[in-house]
């Protein structure tokens, strides 16, 4: 069984690598936030510029806390002057509505959780923009389209598009994908991307105790030039005068390994693994954020039957 399972996820590799494949992510939570102060009202709670968007614009961005810590990280989509779309993993969800409800009183901002009406999949792949017959698109972009009928929200990403639609719309839509070409894949084969890539993810790198430079994450996510957020002072104090004294790392594992593994230089535990898996091109790789003394070239224990990790920079090179 685990022969067959390698043979599907290296198939399943070379389809997002090379062709288009299709993912659910439909799990992922959702938040309008409409109203005529909705973009002025984001802009004091999240780290990047979200007044600065036009419509039909996007970002990378995090929720914090007053000590700087993230609540969640999240993609931010201007979707019209009065209304901005944000989505987030799901473990962040409920920590970033209550937090967004909690400072709106007083404001003309109205918050909609759309988690169970909209449907997400994700064309992951150089053939994406092929298969969706859409306009290719810069990350985080946005723009109303139908494909196949079927009307929906094309997001720009990294490595595809992203399909937003009515969540009862999601399976004509995920039919006229797969004839038009792609291919369904598991999440674990792309989290192989992921994790190659060296892309913290929220549950797993990056939890409540994490700051965004921790996490690496500060050139994507943070603007030092727009006014005052939550969680801005530590931020700021840290990048300016500071040095953290944990970093997302890359791991080069002697053999597969289970997230939340203890690592170990000497004696003294550094971190914990926060994502491993087997990559078809370079063997079994992880993630996780560190103590500043693992630097990269430094071999780690891992606390499983002997496994090593050496840490490397990031992305995987």
């Amino acid at each position: 069984m685990a022969e067959a399972t390698t043979v599907e996820l290296d198939a399943q590799y070379r389809q997002l690598r090379e062709e288009c494949g299709l993912l659910d992510r439909s799990e992922r939570g959702k938040l309008a936030v409409g109203g005529a102060e909705a973009a002025e009202y984001l802009q004091g709670q999240l780290t990047n510029d979200v007044e600065g968007l036009a419509p039909g614009g996007g970002c990378y961005a995090a929720l914090l806390d007053r000590k700087g810590h993230m609540q969640g990280d999240m993609r931010v989509l201007r979707t019209a002057a009065d209304e901005v779309w944000i989505d987030t993993e799901p473990e962040a969800l409920e920590a970033v509505r209550r937090h967004l409800e909690m400072y709106k009183v007083g404001r003309q901002v109205e918050i909609a959780d759309l988690t169970a009406e909209r449907a997400i999949l994700s064309l992951i792949g150089p053939r994406s923009v092929e298969v969706a017959g859409t306009a290719a698109l810069p990350e985080h972009a946005c723009e109303a389209t139908s494909v196949a009928g079927v009307e929906c929200r094309a997001v720009g990403t990294h490595d595809g598009i992203d399909l937003v639609a009515a969540r009862e719309d999601s399976a004509p839509l995920r039919e006229a994908l797969l004839a038009a070409g792609a291919a369904e894949v598991s999440p674990e084969a792309a989290e192989v991307l992921r994790i190659e890539a060296g892309t913290p993810r929220f549950g797993a790198e990056m939890s409540g105790e994490t700051m965004p430079a921790e996490a690496g994450i500060v050139e994507a996510a943070v603007d030092f030039e727009k006014g005052c957020y939550i969680g801005q002072e530590p931020v700021a104090r840290l990048h300016y005068r500071g040095r953290p004294n944990r970093h997302l790392r890359g791991l080069e594992l002697s053999a597969p390994a289970t997230p939340g593994a203890a690592l170990r230089l000497g004696e003294k535990e550094v971190g914990r693994i926060g994502s491993a898996c087997v990559s078809p091109a370079r063997g079994p790789i992880g993630l996780a954020v560190v103590r500043r003394e693992a630097e990269p070239g430094a071999e780690l224990d891992v606390g499983e039957d002997g496994v090593t990790a050496r840490v490397v920079d990031l992305p995987f090179g």
